[in-house]
């Protein structure tokens, strides 16, 4: 039996009944605070508000925003009206834009001024200059056929677009008929969340998970850390990963704990938060925890409130574990390992595991998930001991990738089982280790970066005839992008003049750390290019670099 087999909409009203008063949403940089019922009516003031300018059930609806209140305003207002809610990360420039918005058949964005150095509504209005002369709700793009609707995530006023101060009054002035008729029309199968991976075929798929992938998926992990309704959980991770709304925001819900939330991570204000709202629980990939133990002012905070948590995104390095462990207080930290695909999480650690369990293992598949090792050319089935691809089965599967059913025949066997592409190995007891990949992928920090897709990007350069890019070790992020560029006849490129293209479209996590102009790349006697031969080429080459500097 599942845990819960509702929609996440009645999920939430069902726990506003049990304690309508409790905190479930703080920004403690505003003291700013929602209780579960003040949270719901907003939600349900953002939904009717949709409803009445003709967002529909089944519709996509993008968010590009970094982690402001209304971000989770809308993940439960789409949910309750049946629509797809499409997260789209911050780092995103026009490049991955444009392309989100035209395979999603994107009916609506909802979007904030920008982040960092990156300017959402100048890049919007240059992909659709129609915005600036249509009314509202009337927009029509020749590039984007299904975009009718933009959502401006604040007060100020843009041409062409909405507020949601704007859609809040609507729905506030709009009675419940449509959307109680919508609500009753929904199955908790339903797709509610899409997710954009990047593809190793060079363009990103969206991953359509349902109310039941998602929602059963953060009760088991919340149980792994013996959430209950005391518990507070400051997240400071992104929203538009499943780390942020599964790990983060459903174990919370399904716990009914509060949420503490930073709109962007910073150790200080992470810090600053914990101790302010006595937080239980602390989530961040391994760069952000060592961000923290490492800060020149982190003695000054009290975190002796904190007991548990997750280090998740990239191999966690054992010592950094030990210092979370000893000198945050949170004993009780776990790991989890999964992949959107997988909604995410298919094994953890629990917090009663023994301290080199959760140190050197991902845990054991969670409740009512098949997990198993193959061999990746035979697909046959191993034991303990013997390396071999993880997969796993389960209420926890994706639905498949929208529009891409090929991609999905690839990923999910006919009898369910998913291929993670990441290979590991299981202990006799049934605690796992990842240990390597299959995929030709890069993690740097938490984000999965495919060199197909940096290629392709880098490919429509004029002056460049080949690229190979590939991830090159790196003690902060575990991995950064390395790039090996050939370039045309009779041309002059420099590493620069890659860097700088790239950084004006592409998300600056992908854009490559190190550029080499090359001549040829290391072929076998078949001709296929040995990636590895370029990856420990990277290396050396960078150490010659460091060798000249410390003698300059």
């Amino acid at each position: 039996m599942l845990f819960s087999e509702e929609t996440i909409g009645d999920f939430f009203e069902k726990q506003v009944e049990k304690d309508p008063s409790r905190d479930f949403l703080v920004y403690p940089d505003r003291d700013l605070r929602f209780t579960y019922k003040q949270f719901d009516e907003r939600v349900n003031m953002l939904a009717k508000g949709l409803l009445s300018i003709g967002v529909k059930k089944g519709d996509h609806v993008g968010i590009w925003a970094k982690n402001v209140p209304d971000w989770l305003t809308f993940m439960f207002a789409t949910a309750k009206i049946g629509v797809v809610l499409v997260t789209m990360n911050t780092a995103y420039k026009s490049h991955e834009l444009e392309y989100v918005l035209k395979q999603s058949d994107m009916k609506a964005l909802a979007i904030i001024d920008g982040f960092r150095d990156v300017d959402y509504l100048k890049i919007l209005y240059d992909l659709v200059p129609e915005l600036r002369t249509h009314e509202r709700g009337e927009l029509k793009s020749e590039r984007f056929p299904y975009l009718k609707q933009v959502i401006y995530v604040g007060q100020e006023k843009h041409r062409g677009m909405y507020n949601t101060n704007e859609l809040m009054l609507l729905g506030k002035h709009t009675d419940d008929t449509e959307f109680l008729r919508v609500k009753k029309t929904l199955d908790n199968h339903d797709v509610i969340n899409m997710q954009y991976t990047s593809g190793t075929t060079g363009f990103p798929k969206g991953v359509m998970l349902t109310h039941r992938n998602i929602l059963n998926n953060g009760y088991y992990i919340g149980e792994c850390q013996k959430f209950t309704e005391e518990d507070k959980l400051c997240l400071p991770v992104p929203l538009f990963h499943c780390f942020g709304i599964v790990l983060g925001v459903l174990a919370i819900l399904t716990h009914r704990g509060t949420l503490v939330m930073l709109e962007e991570f910073d150790p200080l204000l992470a810090l600053a938060a914990v101790q302010k709202e006595s937080c239980t629980a602390l989530y961040g990939v391994p760069t952000m925890f060592i961000a923290e133990f490492n800060h020149p002012m982190f003695e000054m905070f009290d975190l002796t409130s904190l007991r548990t948590g997750i280090m998740a995104g990239s191999p966690c390095p054992i010592e950094a574990m030990k210092k979370v462990i000893s000198d945050m207080h949170m004993e009780d930290i776990t790991i989890a390992y999964g992949l959107t695909e997988a909604s995410p999480v298919f094994t953890q650690t629990s917090v009663d595991d023994s301290v080199e369990k959760r140190v050197n293992t991902v845990g054991r598949a969670r409740p009512n998930i098949e997990v198993k090792l193959i061999d990746p050319e035979t697909g046959e089935t191993l034991g303990p001991g013997q390396p071999g691809e993880i997969c796993c089965r389960g209420y926890n599967v994706m639905k498949g990738y929208y529009k891409m059913p090929d991609k999905t025949k690839e990923a999910i066997e006919e009898d369910g089982w998913l291929h993670s592409g990441d290979l590991a190995t299981v202990d006799k007891d049934g605690y796992y280790t990842i240990v390597g990949r299959i995929k030709d992928m890069i993690i740097r920090g938490g984000e999965n970066i495919y060199p197909r897709e940096i290629e392709e990007f880098i490919h429509t350069m004029p002056e460049v005839q080949d690229v190979q890019v590939v991830g090159i070790p790196d003690e902060k992020y575990g991995e950064i992008v390395g790039a090996f560029v050939i370039p045309e006849k009779d041309v002059d490129l420099e590493e620069e003049d890659v860097r700088d293209y790239a950084l004006q479209k592409i998300a600056r996590y992908k854009v490559p750390k190190h550029v080499f102009i090359v001549e040829e790349f290391p072929l076998t006697t078949s001709g296929k290019i040995q990636k590895f031969k370029l990856r420990d080429q990277a290396v050396e080459l960078l150490n010659e670099k460091l060798k000249k500097m410390e003698t300059v």
